[in-house]
């Protein structure tokens, strides 16, 4: 075990509790004793911590512990030959390790506290009563612990602390790092925050850097007068620009295939771990191990019963797809004209500011409604993974939202409202200090999307910033040129801002497991196709400024150039490929050696078996050798 094991275990997870009025004689009773002591039988290094408001209790664990719940959830990991084999303890020297040395990932990590946590049954045989603040409860044989404390408000939450020491080392090599412009730790940003986190920055510093070259272009042809040549430029930074997307596009993919190999990630399988507290009346899972039993006793009715799953589900989406759209037409359309018709009549501005304010007041409840009825929608889905059900939200939700969350005024007003409370009851005086880091940590706003925070965290809102800004610049990317370069200054702050946020104003995220980007990519996609279209329009609109849609040299080539740029998009889409040669070449490399591996110990085993049976025939002629022998003497 290396030197890295060694370290002294961090205090990851803190789980909060009320602050007592009575307390409890019988120590064996208290709940909170109980908790503690099964938290350390489970293996936890325990500290309890007493707040202003709360109580809490911080958790850490040693690798042993994690080992142990790794075992027991059959999580897979990277050997040194490149096979995924399920991790062990005893073996830990085999497996790859994290890039910042340790041996499982923060999203892995997350998985085991919370199996570890949320595992904790009564399993003493007898019923035990409980006791906290005067009041009784009986915790049965079998039942989960913290389901029951849970249910009768003991323990209010259980969330992820952030590591000082790391937070202090990415607060200097990354968010107050300004100078680097589009650079980032992204190795250092996975092992803290999880993948799904990791790969938005990179998609973010990618995006970025790209959008320098069209910020020069845009800014060149925003602020030089090319006079009559302004007819031909502006076509020719159309066509770079789309060709720009597209390549972007396929650039990325390979990207995100060189970080999930960096990352030993497979990006075959399903991400659907990490941030999932369990639930007891989660049956889609269920309802895929019955199918499965159903497949191999009856291939025949497996087969039929699982197509009928898998296009009832296609077709539900399908469905619900279609209610939210015909919901926009018929709701939002109408909406939005009749403001707008109301702009143009009004003479008065303050009239125009307040039915300005009005109309974004009431986009906001409107959106926020359509993302409650998306995700009610979604759970009547066949979605494989959380990750493919909060792509579904996304494709639901993509039209407009407003961010409307202060997450530090959050944090203030919290803060505010405990000492307020506790100077009123009188129990403190004088100036109130949040001395321990847990509970400061607590008072801050969770990271989470402003709606359907059930499916989506707070990623939802920032990638729906990048696909509204690439949307703009890019459908009328003719009209306004110099908008990339305000684009690049706004995504360029946008990293440094998004960091502090993350590491600063907000707790430390739950960590969500992840291989791509999402839906997000196809969004992109889609813009673009939609850009082509709208910035033709442009400039035929320029080039027939009279309206006689004559079909003249320079409206003609524009129409063609439409359906130039058409087949070019999906054309380059195949130029690109997809994963980066190394990656191919290392998995090819794995694959191998496993086969060699697996093929010795198969002879081997062969080989022992032959052996074996052989010294078992000639022992079998030995003894029927004697056995004559002794015959022939007797007679």
């Amino acid at each position: 075990m290396n030197e890295h094991e060694k370290e002294e275990p961090v205090f990851e997870i803190a789980v909060v509790i009320p602050r007592r009025i009575v307390q409890e004689k019988d120590v064996d009773c208290d709940c909170v004793n109980v908790l503690v002591q099964e938290f350390r039988k489970v293996g936890f290094i325990v500290e309890r911590v007493h707040g202003i408001a709360e109580d809490f209790i911080k958790l850490a664990a040693h690798l042993e512990t994690l080992g142990r719940a790794a075992y027991e959830l059959q999580i897979k990991k990277r050997t040194h030959i490149g096979m995924d084999l399920q991790f062990q303890v005893e073996d830990v020297d085999a497996f790859v390790r994290q890039p910042d040395g340790s041996i499982f990932s923060w999203c892995e990590r997350f998985q085991c506290y919370y199996h570890l946590i949320y595992g904790i049954v009564n399993s003493t045989g007898s019923t035990m009563t409980l006791k906290f603040d005067g009041n009784e409860f009986r915790w049965e044989t079998g039942e989960n612990l913290l389901w029951k404390l849970e249910s009768v408000n003991i323990v209010k939450q259980v969330f992820p602390l952030h590591d000082e020491k790391k937070r202090h080392k990415l607060l200097k090599s990354w968010a107050f790092h300004w100078w680097n412009f589009t650079n980032q730790p992204i190795d250092e940003i996975y092992s803290y925050f999880g993948a799904k986190i990791a790969i938005y920055f990179a998609f973010l510093g990618m995006y970025t850097r790209w959008l320098l070259f069209l910020a020069a272009f845009g800014l060149v042809l925003g602020f030089i007068d090319f006079g009559s040549l302004h007819l031909v430029v502006l076509p020719i930074f159309f066509v770079v620009v789309i060709l720009w997307a597209v390549m972007f596009c396929q650039f990325w993919k390979r990207k995100n295939c060189a970080l999930l190999a960096r990352w030993f990630i497979d990006s075959s399988a399903t991400a659907d771990q990490g941030y999932k507290i369990p639930d007891s009346k989660e049956s889609l899972l269920s309802l895929q191990d019955e199918l499965i039993k159903l497949l191999e006793t009856d291939k025949m009715k497996g087969k039929k019963v699982f197509q009928r799953y898998e296009w009832l589900g296609r077709l539900m989406r399908f469905r619900n797809d279609a209610i939210i759209i015909i919901s926009i037409i018929c709701l939002q359309l109408p909406f939005e004209l009749a403001y707008a018709h109301l702009y143009e009549v009004i003479d008065s501005d303050v009239m125009k500011f307040g039915l300005t304010a009005l109309y974004l007041f009431a986009i906001q409840y409107v959106t926020q409604f359509c993302g409650k009825v998306s995700v009610k929608l979604i759970r009547y889905e066949n979605n494989e993974s959380t990750e493919k059900r909060a792509d579904s939200l996304v494709y639901k939700v993509f039209e407009n939202l407003l961010e409307n969350t202060l997450p530090y005024f959050k944090y203030s007003y919290k803060k505010y409202r405990v000492r307020h409370k506790k100077r009123e009851k009188g129990e403190m005086t004088g100036k109130i200090q949040f001395t321990h880091r847990a509970e400061k940590e607590y008072l801050k706003p969770a990271y989470k999307a402003s709606i359907g925070e059930e499916l989506e965290d707070g990623l939802f809102d920032d990638f729906l910033e990048l696909a509204l800004q690439f949307g703009m610049i890019m459908m009328f990317a003719c009209a306004f040129p110099p908008a990339f370069a305000f684009a690049t200054v706004n995504n360029l702050m946008e990293i440094r801002t998004d960091a502090l946020k993350l590491l600063v104003i907000l707790r430390r995220p739950v960590p969500r497991a992840a291989t791509t980007v999402g839906a997000w990519l196809n969004i992109f996609q889609f813009l673009i196709v939609m850009s082509i279209c709208t910035n033709c329009a442009l400039l035929v609109w320029l080039y027939d400024q009279e309206g006689k849609w004559s079909l003249e040299p320079g409206l003609a080539a524009i129409l063609v150039m439409e359906h130039v740029l058409l087949l070019i998009k999906f054309g380059f889409s195949r130029l690109v490929p997809e994963e980066p040669a190394w990656v191919k070449a290392n998995r090819a490399k794995y694959a191998t050696q496993a086969q060699d591996m697996c093929s010795k110990k198969l002879l081997r085993t062969i080989s022992g078996e032959v052996a074996f049976g052989e010294s078992k025939k000639l022992q079998y002629h030995k003894d029927s050798f004697f056995h004559q022998s002794i015959d022939r003497k007797e007679d």
